[in-house]
Formats: C-alpha cells, sequence, structure tokens
C-alpha cells in the first residue's frame, strides 16, 4: 500500500473540495491509504469513505497571504500543512500532498522533511501542456531564485529519473532553457551547465533550447535557475488568459463569430482542456527526503485527485531512493 499524508486545510477550496479529491483518488486507486490532517469534524461529515483513512484534528492552517512562511512554520508546528509534513520526516507516510501557500510548502519541506543527503538544491517542477500529446517538465520554477551548474546538473538526473520511473520513458530527452540553440550562449551559468550536461551519463542532453519552443521541442524535460523558471511559468499563464479573453471578446462582436463558435466549440474546449491546472496536477518537489507535491491553489476535487495520483507515481517508481544511488555513486558533496 502507498501511505500519503493530505493537508486538507491548504488551498483556495478547502477544506471540501480537497476531501473530495480524497474520495475520488481512494475509488481511482485502491492501492492508496491517507492520513488526513485537518478539521476532524468538517472530515468525518464530508468524506465518503471510511477505510483505508486515518484523521488527525489540525484545524490551524498557513494562510495563502503569509509574508513570512518560514517564521510561519516555526512558530506553529500544529499548522494541517505542518504535522502532514512531519508524518513524512517521520517515516509515518511516504508523501504528503497540499494545495496550500507555495512558499510555505517550500519552506515546511526544507525544515521539516529536509533535503536528501548530497542533494544541493531543491526544484519544483510543473507538467507542462501536452498539447501534442508529449509530456514534458519544467524546473525551477521558485524554489531557488539562483542556481549554479553543479546544481543544475543534479536537478536534471532528478528530473531524468523521476520521468524514467513515473512515466516509462527510457533516455528522457533534456533541454538546457536559453536565448539561442548554439552552444556558447547564453551567460556563464548556461556555458558551464552545458559541458557538465554534455558529459554526464545518465542525462541525455539535448542541448539548448528557445523559449519559442517550450511546447514543440522534442526535450522531456527543460531545465533552467528558479528566477527563469518562474518567469516562463507566470509568462505562459498569463499568455493562455489573454488569449482566452481575447476570444470571448471578440466572438462577442458579430453574429458571423457567435455562428463560427458555435461549429469550433469543441475546438475551444479541448483548447482549455489542455491548459486546465487541473488536467495538469500538482508540481512536485524534487530534492527532498521524501515525496511532495504541491496542487494549484485554485484545486477542485478532480484536480486534487490528479496531484495525488502524482504523488502515488512518484512513490512506487522509488525515486527519492534511485537518487540516493546516483549521489553515493557519484560522490557529490555529501553533507
Amino acid at each position: 500500500m502507498v501511505k500519503l499524508a493530505i493537508d486538507i486545510m491548504g488551498g483556495d477550496h478547502a477544506p471540501l473540495e480537497i476531501i473530495k479529491g480524497v474520495d475520488i483518488a481512494l475509488e481511482r486507486f485502491p492501492d492508496l491509504e491517507f492520513t488526513l490532517y485537518g478539521d476532524a469534524g468538517i472530515i468525518k461529515e464530508r468524506l465518503k469513505a471510511a477505510e483505508r483513512v486515518k484523521v488527525v484534528h489540525a484545524p490551524e492552517k498557513i494562510d495563502m497571504g503569509e509574508k513570512d512562511p518560514i517564521s510561519a512554520v516555526r512558530r506553529n508546528r500544529e499548522t494541517s500543512l505542518v504535522k502532514a509534513f512531519q508524518s513524512v520526516r517521520d517515516g509515518e507516510t511516504a508523501g504528503a500532498v497540499t494545495a496550500g501557500p507555495t512558499q510555505g510548502v517550500v519552506a515546511a519541506a526544507h525544515l521539516i522533511v529536509r533535503r536528501i543527503k548530497g542533494m544541493k538544491r531543491t526544484a519544483l517542477c510543473p507538467n507542462l501542456p501536452d498539447l501534442d500529446g508529449k509530456t514534458r517538465l519544467l524546473l525551477d520554477v521558485g524554489a531557488n531564485l539562483e542556481l549554479r551548474s553543479e546544481h543544475i546538473l543534479q536537478l536534471a538526473q532528478y528530473a531524468t529519473i523521476y520521468l524514467r520511473e513515473t512515466r516509462d520513458i527510457d533516455r528522457p530527452l533534456v533541454g538546457l532553457m536559453n536565448v539561442g540553440t548554439e552552444p556558447g550562449k547564453g551567460r556563464e551559468l548556461e556555458n558551464e551547465a552545458y559541458a557538465l550536461l554534455s558529459a554526464n551519463p545518465l542525462v541525455n542532453f539535448h542541448g539548448n533550447v528557445e523559449g519559442k519552443e517550450i511546447l514543440s521541442t522534442p526535450c522531456d524535460i527543460l531545465i533552467t535557475d528558479g528566477y527563469t523558471g518562474n518567469m516562463i511559468m507566470k509568462a505562459f499563464e498569463g499568455t493562455v488568459r489573454a488569449v482566452g479573453g481575447f476570444f470571448k471578446t471578440e466572438i462577442k462582436k458579430s453574429f458571423a463569430s457567435k455562428i463560427g463558435y458555435l461549429f469550433m466549440k469543441g475546438v475551444f474546449n479541448k483548447f482549455k482542456k489542455k491548459f486546465s491546472a487541473d488536467e495538469i496536477g500538482g508540481a512536485t518537489l524534487f530534492g527532498v527526503d521524501g515525496v511532495i507535491v504541491k496542487a494549484h491553489g485554485s484545486s477542485d476535487g478532480y484536480a486534487f485527485s490528479n496531484a495525488i495520483a502524482q504523488a502515488r507515481r512518484t512513490v512506487l517508481g522509488n525515486v527519492i531512493e534511485k537518487m540516493k544511488k546516483v549521489i553515493a555513486e557519484e560522490g557529490i558533496g555529501l553533507e
């Protein structure tokens, strides 16, 4: 059985949508067991399932607008997020899923679960929309503002193991985000990372990838520092919203446009679904000594169940132990 901790109180639509997500996941996956951290009264009233579930009363939460998440984690160890992460640290569960605030999740992961020994940095890694049916990862999107070239190599190794074990991609192709495709482009960071990625036997390195190729590149993994990755992700999300708003406005302008929309409605719906956070699931936090999945803050029950599915795949793939083996074999700065 796969044992996961669930933060019931985190997210814009918590706790009710998170509880729905747990019910959906229990129905989808008979090998899951949950420890739910949240308001026990609400959970017991709303949760349909009774089997394979343990409830721990933890009604307090870290607010989405918390300005100092590190202090919040240290100050209040009774929040649902912190207690869920403590269960991972103590080995009671193999991983945790939360829709809580991103910086709170990253802070709690570092302070409580802690990094894998020898892992120099962590990274937030979401799935990109698969317009062409291809799964692509983008990392880092916010755990680190700056990375060194050796950090990028280590995170590329982790992402390679992750895709190999969770998506059955034998040799994931890794691309380095850059301002041009030719070797020698970019900053000193990209040039040093290019050399390390090219030489590492675990990494199947494609080369540099420009921003315009994000949704069409043959690469399975796109890697950069957290500052750049976060800007890429937010620009990408903003563009999708702007395009959606443009279509809505233009369709309303004329009768002909409205008729055209009726014929194209199915296509528009498919487009919307492809870019929906509900389908993407969550961002996995690479590099900590336990599986942590950060679901989108606005997740509904279905979206949260997909984030749970993501955590389940990672546990079953034994990703963390396989990364530990790579670190041990390469002797990467064990601390």
